[in-house]
């Protein structure tokens, strides 16, 4: 179908579908004359991507920007380096941090 007709069958405008398209959330699938082309499949990831941002309160840029960080491990790495950072995340220990504190807590039981 159409980009009018799925924009409908999805509750939202031409426009809207557009601006997911360009953010990476649906496959462009396009027939021969380059117009847009949308079937079942394409209607079930726009569903599905409709459904996580309304369960975690996100938009669409920022899940865009989460499937970036899922498939791009520089992306997440520096993603993960600040949330270290501002104290999001916890550091990761190292086996020398942990074998550390097992020697201390040995230590301590003495």
């Amino acid at each position: 179908m159409r980009i009018t007709e799925a924009a409908a069958k999805l509750g939202m405008s031409p426009r809207m579908l557009r601006y997911r398209e360009a953010l990476g959330l649906l496959p462009p699938v396009r027939d021969l004359g380059s117009h847009r082309r949308f079937g079942d499949e394409e209607l079930a990831a726009v569903t599905q991507a409709m459904e996580l941002e309304k369960r975690f309160d996100v938009s669409p840029g920022e899940l865009a920007f989460a499937l970036r960080a899922l498939s791009e491990p520089v992306v997440a790495q520096a993603v993960r380096d600040l949330g270290v950072r501002i104290g999001r995340i916890q550091a990761p220990r190292r086996a020398l941090d942990f074998e550390k504190e097992k020697a201390l807590r040995l230590l301590r039981g003495r």
